[in-house]
């Protein structure tokens, strides 16, 4: 693979995924970690990413604020969003991860909802904060500042505590045989700790997530109640899942 073609894939890569691994993307492209690192501070010097220890992050991943606009795939994370909302009840007690799809959500919410939301995300909590008839509940902790969440033996403690009817995971990957991954440790556990707490659990993933593998398993897909994508639900790629008996919007 050509120079250029190689830090087309890993920016793609971060677009994608929002955070990238170095070891991984050694392994996927088949060249030595350290061709990779020369990659990623070429690419941040050029400010297409921004480099961090072990990977890379992209810009909107990294924001608190996130963007209205210029995020990875968004009129797609708009149609999840709204699919979404319309699962949420009034008076429902609410759990969500971080990420840009959850922001899209958070901003399709309907003005009128009456609801509880709880999550670590700071992005998503200051979202949610403008909206004029949700609670909002920050799970606390200490503060991961790549990905802008609370992470931490304490937070996990509080999700425990937490009976909520709805639980909605953006998510990095998902297939069959692995279920839902991600690369991130800390954010894989808060995640697993949302799934026990919540009623159930929803995830949202643009379609080109599908069929993806990232390192760190979350859960499997029978555990899995709702799947969230921008396609339609007879869209051939989402067969096996209904098959599972997963409902798909």
């Amino acid at each position: 693979m050509l120079k250029k073609e190689r830090q087309a894939y890993i920016l793609h890569q971060v677009h994608l995924h929002n955070k990238v691994l170095s070891s991984l993307l050694s392994q996927e492209i088949r060249v030595s970690e350290d061709t990779i690192r020369r990659d990623l501070q070429e690419l941040a010097e050029e400010g297409k990413i921004i480099k961090v220890h072990g990977g890379a992050l992209s810009h909107s991943f990294n924001e608190v604020h996130y963007p209205a606009d210029n995020v990875y795939s968004q009129d797609h994370k708009k149609i999840i969003a709204h699919k979404a909302a319309a699962l949420i009840q009034n008076d429902m007690f609410v759990l969500t991860s971080g990420g840009t799809t959850i922001i899209e959500l958070a901003r399709a919410l309907p003005r009128q909802l009456k609801a509880t939301f709880m999550s670590g995300s700071i992005p998503a909590i200051l979202e949610y904060m403008q909206h004029p008839n949700i609670d909002v509940i920050m799970i606390g902790d200490r503060i991961s500042k790549n990905s802008k969440i609370t992470i931490g033996a304490e937070a996990i403690s509080k999700i425990k505590q937490i009976n909520a009817d709805l639980c909605f995971l953006g998510i990095n990957a998902i297939d069959l045989k692995h279920g839902t991954t991600d690369n991130d440790w800390e954010v894989v556990q808060l995640k697993k700790a949302m799934i026990q707490s919540a009623r159930k659990t929803v995830c949202l993933t643009i379609s080109e997530k599908i069929n993806t593998l990232q390192p760190i398993h979350i859960c499997d897909v029978q555990q899995i109640d709702v799947l969230i994508t921008e396609l339609p639900p007879d869209d051939p790629r989402l067969r096996p899942y209904i098959d599972l008996g997963i409902q798909v919007l």
